[in-house]
């Protein structure tokens, strides 16, 4: 479906949802676990629910309670085999493919379209040097997966996804040797393993950090039962913070932080470079923001997911702005460098397309446009959002949001945004 979209003005108040990829982190986890383990405050989306049906499937008992989930840990694999979909989630597919090496019978793995283009051949080489047998669609899925990898010592590039690397790592505790884990390159989206070495302590399992983003050591060890609250998702409240500085007007955003960390908090800085004044106060940022923005450079490596809402903010700046070494950002849901070049240079913003990123300068003028989002939620929303600032636009593909904010039409709606569903 399409959305209408006109120029807009929010404001009030509006609360985060919780963070994706704790949510997937913590399902995992909890469904390895001796036990029964509590995460309250999960994130309800296509993706999660996702992970939720896979971890049913290799034997989890799970059940919701309001915002929470109650987890019985697997007590054994089966030897069945099995076959699950994870939809559009690519976090869900990588971390499946390595819990799926721990058992016996062949597991088999796909997703929708997007997701069946997304690269896997890394993750399953490495599976396959510690023992598992593994098959794909040259590389991509639909994948079949035999176990069980025993552990020992692999060596994988970190150049592609930091997925890969956290997959192996949620699996290599229930190993019967151990995994020393070496990664070959320079490490894209960094604070993404370090998430999932936070959560992974949460359950009780330890990794011995050998050369901090090269080396690894993870004994072999037993998850146990934990209770554990996700925080919101810092890679939303940066959409809804461009959207504060595009078209606030005492417009806020109320998040939980916690004690689990995110790398894209680094919005908040990245923010106040181009010269817009953040604050927070009992959970609840607000920005005040220049007629202009500065402009700047931003190195996304680490970032990915703030390269839609920082290119948007180029509507409003008075020189360039340039993100760069993200070229990681082309293997997401759907190429977004790309297709962020194409899209905003129909609102009149001119852009350079680079290998690793973006260049963009400011329109002299701004026009209305049809907005192709290629069924991406992050796109989407990222369009509505320039769409609010520049007024008649169209965006397509409304219902992709599903996969990280479903309410995000109807949030802004209630703020004041002028979106219309046709």
């Amino acid at each position: 479906m399409n959305c209408k979209v006109e120029k807009s003005r929010l404001n009030g108040t509006i609360t985060c949802p919780p963070n994706k990829s704790y949510t997937h982190r913590a399902i995992f986890l909890a469904s390895l676990a001796n036990g029964e383990s509590t995460i309250k405050n999960i994130l309800h989306s296509r993706d999660t629910n996702a992970t939720i049906e896979i971890c049913k499937k290799f034997g989890a008992e799970i059940r919701g309670e309001q915002n929470n989930l109650v987890v019985s840990g697997v007590d054994k694999f089966g030897t069945a085999d099995l076959a699950a979909d994870a939809s559009n989630s690519g976090t869900t597919i990588r971390i499946a493919a390595a819990v799926a090496a721990l058992r016996e019978g062949k597991t088999t793995l796909t997703g929708d379209e997007s997701l069946r283009k997304r690269p896997m051949k890394p993750l399953l080489d490495a599976l396959e040097s510690l023992g598992a047998k593994c098959s794909s669609n040259g590389g991509k899925p639909p994948l079949t997966i035999s176990g069980r990898m025993r552990g020992g010592e692999v060596s994988i590039p970190g150049n592609v996804s930091s997925q890969f690397i956290s997959a192996l790592l949620i699996a290599s505790p229930l190993t019967e040797k151990g995994v020393t884990l070496g990664i070959s390159s320079d490490l894209v989206s960094k604070p993404y393993l370090d998430a999932t070495i936070i959560a992974m302590a949460k359950f009780g399992a330890k990794v011995n950090v050998l050369e901090q983003y090269k080396k690894y050591k993870i004994e072999p060890q037993q998850y146990q039962r934990a209770t554990i609250t996700i925080p919101s998702d810092f890679s939303s409240v940066a959409l809804l913070l461009s959207a504060a500085v595009l078209v606030g007007h005492d417009f806020s955003v109320n998040v939980s932080v916690g004690d689990l960390a995110q790398g894209d908090e680094a919005i908040i800085d990245m923010l106040g470079k181009l010269g817009v004044e953040v604050s927070m106060d009992n959970g609840v940022i607000a920005v005040k923001s220049p007629e202009k923005l500065r402009g700047g450079r931003f190195n996304l490596s680490n970032n990915p997911d703030l390269l839609p809402p920082l290119s948007i903010l180029a509507l409003k700046s008075d020189s360039p702005i340039e993100l760069y070494n993200v070229r990681h950002a082309r293997f997401k849901e759907t190429d977004r460098i790309a297709i962020l070049a194409r899209e905003l240079q129909k609102l009149g913003i001119i852009v350079t397309e680079k290998e690793d990123g973006l260049i963009l300068v400011p329109p002299k003028e701004l026009r209305g446009a049809s907005l192709n989002s290629e069924n991406d939620h992050r796109l989407f929303m990222a369009f509505c959002i320039a769409a609010m600032h520049v007024g008649g636009c169209t965006v397509s593909d409304s219902d992709s949001v599903d996969v990280s904010y479903p309410s995000f039409v109807s949030d802004m709606n209630r703020a004041g945004a002028r979106i219309s569903i046709h």
